[in-house]
């Protein structure tokens, strides 16, 4: 047993300092980036924020509305082979280059990533996700689907350590998802007393993953506009949000009527709600670690999509980055007291 005494952040512990600006307006901002990979030779270029890989937030229908505006999804992993065949052959052009096919690490997950590609492949992306990335059968996976998909960009994640971002881009990931137990819907860190604040996940990983020449992703913990500016301030090369793009028509979700008013279901994908949905239930060696929700119905994923790039522009502009490629140059951190700190939460 050890103990780590350095401090550790998260989104709520601190506020980015504002800096003189030669901007004069929002419009001047460009939110567009554009990444060459450690492995895929491939070069994307879009507005680097995603929609995450879970069945009431990562639909195709999100992946439309997403990629009109450039921003990407990682479809989540439930939907079957027919139905990727059926989206390929009716979705907008270049849809491939802003959706990503999730995948577990089973045999049969092996053999469906195949079969999705043996008709679809202009699909350029993979996510490999696991809820715990540090195991080696997760490396060894990644390692042998490199192997496979030599061309193909892999997402792989999750993990919230330097030292396991550099295993994975070793292995063959191009960019590394980043976090444990800050989403709305996990209770990670309460079943198991396991994970790490975000903010310095953030700053550590990406520190790994730019000296090796790949990229991470912040997965979780942003329930603002003000969260995702902080999270490319730290260093995230992609920001992945799951309850921000909740409650929409294109989120998916059980629709439940209370008191004259709509709301979604929205839960964790290790919740016993979607563990009893798609594997028949919580096996008995197990917990759930993961909760279901109810969030108020929010319409069309536009007017959000507005708000968070919007907020995003306008940080650009306090600390005067002209692209967002710039703003974790321009972004100075200052830590908020405590009695300061609930004061912002309201």
């Amino acid at each position: 047993m050890r103990i780590e005494y350095d401090l550790k952040l998260g989104f709520k512990d601190v506020m980015i300092r504002p800096k003189r600006s030669t901007l004069k307006s929002r419009s001047q901002v460009n939110l567009e980036r554009e990444f060459k990979f450690l492995h895929s030779p491939l070069i994307w270029k879009g507005i680097p924020i995603m929609a995450a890989n879970m069945d009431t937030v990562g639909t195709f229908d999100m992946a439309v509305a997403l990629a009109n505006k450039t921003l990407f999804t990682a479809i989540h992993k439930h939907y079957s082979v027919t139905d990727w065949n059926v989206f390929c052959t009716n979705a907008p052009k270049h849809i491939e280059n802003y959706i990503a096919i999730s995948t577990g690490t089973g045999k049969k997950d092996s053999e469906k990533l195949a079969a999705i590609f043996s008709t679809n492949p202009q699909l350029k992306f993979i996510c490999i996700d696991v809820a715990n990335g540090y195991s080696e059968h997760f490396a060894d996976f990644v390692k042998k689907t490199r192997e496979h998909y030599p061309d193909k960009v892999i997402i792989a994640g999750n993990v919230v350590t330097g030292e396991m971002v550099e295993e994975l881009l070793l292995s063959g990931a191009d960019i590394v998802k980043v976090g444990i137990g800050p989403g709305s819907v996990c209770t990670t860190r309460i079943k198991t007393g396991v994970g790490y604040p975000q903010l310095s996940a953030i700053i550590e990983c990406a520190d790994a993953a730019h000296g090796l020449g790949g990229q991470i992703i912040s997965d979780g913990g942003c329930t603002t506009p003000g969260d995702i500016a902080k999270a490319f301030g730290a260093g995230a090369d992609f920001v992945m949000l799951g309850g921000m793009l909740a409650g929409h028509d294109e989120s998916g979700g059980e629709i439940i009527e209370r008191n004259g008013k709509s709301f979604r279901k929205f839960y964790g994908m290790s919740s016993s709600t979607a563990m009893e949905k798609h594997v028949g239930g919580v096996a008995d060696y197990r917990a759930s670690e993961g909760k279901t929700v109810e969030v108020p119905y929010r319409g069309k994923v536009e007017s959000t999509l507005q708000d968070i790039l919007g907020g995003l522009r306008s940080t650009c502009t306090y600390v005067g980055a002209q692209r967002l490629k710039e703003l974790t140059k321009r972004t100075t951190f200052i830590r908020v007291a405590e009695q300061e700190n609930r004061v912002y939460e309201e």
